[in-house]
């Protein structure tokens, strides 16, 4: 599979605090990357500068080939790229149908609709002339993830998707991953729910205060290296084959 996005050298900043270090991976196309961590641990800001909502200090982000470091998030939208942001973002003035339609405006060309995310989430066809004040965390986060998809991007990125939902509406959300990558669509993830991740992912990337910890497909990587990956514990040992 050729790499659809690529991150290199990325080094982000917020002010001082170096909050992405030297950070390196690519996405192949139809792929589903997880990239996990504590909080604080550089994700979300990681998505955030794939989407160009940040600068980077340093490095490069390519999509298709193409370099788009330095294009505005408008542009990356575009090209294909679509983020869910945490906490979801969604108006909450208007109705379930009224933010897809937000979603779906300027959309690319693809199999994404209104109708298609109806079939993905069935529940939101009864539901679609009703305000999104009234729905639940997890209700608000399909919203926010149909209102990604309307717009047709090439890959999709999922940021703390999970984040304070209950774990039946976390594994309802994640059930419907496997659905959107069967229509051609390549996600990449970030979570602190490392057992989340590993369930969809074809390969996961581990970050430690913005650094990379550990890399690599879940069969090849043992619970023990994903532990001290994440918290920072005997780093030496924690990437296939002994090096860090």
């Amino acid at each position: 599979m050729s790499a659809l996005l690529e991150v290199e050298g990325l080094v982000v900043h917020h002010g001082q605090l170096c909050a992405v270090d030297d950070v390196s991976f690519h996405v192949a196309e139809g792929e589903v990357l997880a990239v996990v961590g504590a909080n604080g641990a550089g994700k979300s800001t990681l998505l955030r500068t794939i989407a160009g909502l940040h600068r980077p200090s340093r490095g490069v982000v390519r999509f298709a080939g193409e370099d788009i470091s330095r294009l505005g998030a408008h542009e990356r939208v575009r090209r294909g790229i679509s983020l869910v942001p945490e906490g979801r973002r969604l108006f909450r003035s208007l109705t379930l149908e009224e933010n897809l339609l937000v979603g779906a405006h300027k959309a690319l060309e693809g199999s994404f609709d209104i109708p298609a995310v109806y079939e993905i989430f069935p529940w939101m066809r009864e539901r679609r002339r009703a305000s999104v004040a009234q729905f639940s965390g997890g209700e608000q986060q399909a919203v926010a993830i149909g209102r990604a998809l309307v717009a047709n991007p090439r890959v999709l990125m999922l940021d703390e998707v999970s984040l304070g939902l209950a774990p039946i509406v976390i594994e309802r959300i994640y059930e419907v991953i496997p659905a959107i990558v069967a229509q051609g669509v390549t996600v990449l993830l970030v979570e602190q729910d490392v057992s989340q991740g590993l369930k969809v992912a074809h390969r996961v990337h581990c970050l430690l205060e913005g650094r990379t910890s550990l890399e690599g497909r879940p069969d090849e990587l043992s619970a023990h290296q994903i532990e001290e990956a994440y918290f920072g514990a005997d780093l030496h040992h924690s990437r296939p084959g002994g090096t860090t």
